[in-house]
């Protein structure tokens, strides 16, 4: 199984096209479903955090005023994941931080991304919703750091990324449930998602 790096963005608000920017990053890269490195940064993209995103997150003025440039964190950022392919706990909104934020940084940004709130849709209907921290009880999965923080979310995304890679290969007989795979899943209906996985299961 090749490594995927899972990745969690804080931000001024939902979207980049409306003004939005970046406040935080955080990316776990994991492999055969473990951690093997972590990267973390505040960003400074020379725009005032709203105070209702301060209360979610904790993330203050203050500290991104003493924070490195937005456009040097994202390079780091880029150079951090190379190309491994990227997951996120609802993908929509950080594919399109990393892209926006890329973007401005000169870097390409044409990295795969699969979503672990899609796949948990199609895995476990029967899950009281699909938030991050809901679905981290529900698979009795440790809670890290402080929720609406980058690396604490993105730690708890990668957890979840491991357990849904563990039960494709134990309830579904998946034997390398990959990114590949992982996307096709996501894409598909639930009506068939039955036998989507039996094919997947089936030797090459």
């Amino acid at each position: 199984m090749s490594r995927i790096a899972v990745i969690d963005f804080e931000t001024t608000g939902i979207s980049p096209a409306m003004g939005d920017r970046a406040t935080e990053v955080a990316i776990v890269l994991t492999e055969h479903g473990q951690v093997v490195d972590r990267f973390q940064s505040l960003m400074n993209a020379g725009v005032r955090i709203p105070s209702f995103i301060t209360q979610l997150t904790g993330i203050t003025n203050a500290m991104v005023a003493g924070a490195p440039a937005a456009d040097a964190v994202m390079r780091e950022a880029a150079r951090f994941v190379g190309d491994v392919p990227l997951v996120a706990h609802n993908a929509a909104f950080d594919r399109k931080f990393w892209q926006a934020e890329l973007t401005r940084a000169g870097v390409e940004a044409a990295h795969p991304f699969a979503c672990t709130v899609l796949l948990s849709r199609r895995l476990y209907p029967h899950a009281p919703n699909h938030k991050l921290g809901t679905l981290i009880d529900f698979h009795r999965l440790p809670r890290t750091g402080q929720a609406h923080r980058a690396l604490a979310d993105a730690e708890m995304a990668a957890a979840l990324l491991g357990q849904i890679q563990h039960d494709l290969r134990t309830r579904h007989g998946m034997a390398d449930p990959s990114h590949a795979r992982l996307v096709t899943l996501q894409a598909c209906t639930r009506a068939a998602l039955p036998a989507l996985l039996q094919r997947m299961a089936c030797p090459a």
